[in-house]
């Protein structure tokens, strides 16, 4: 199995499709992503999210 984003997204697939790939629930994956961004000044969880859109190839 390999990285990809989803197609069960909200903006890009990134949260989705590292659901996926780990067989997490997406939802808690989203909600994970969103505190570590608030905690962390949002700046960095903003940036990580713009590079893994880029990084991370699109579902087939």
């Amino acid at each position: 199995m390999t990285l990809r984003r989803s197609k069960n997204k909200m903006i890009a697939g990134v949260c989705a499709g590292l659901a996926e790939y780990f067989s997490l629930d997406p939802a808690m994956v989203r909600v994970a992503y969103v505190l570590i961004s608030i905690f962390s000044a949002a700046f960095p969880g903003i940036l990580i999210y713009i590079i893994l859109w880029v990084v991370i190839p699109p579902a087939e």
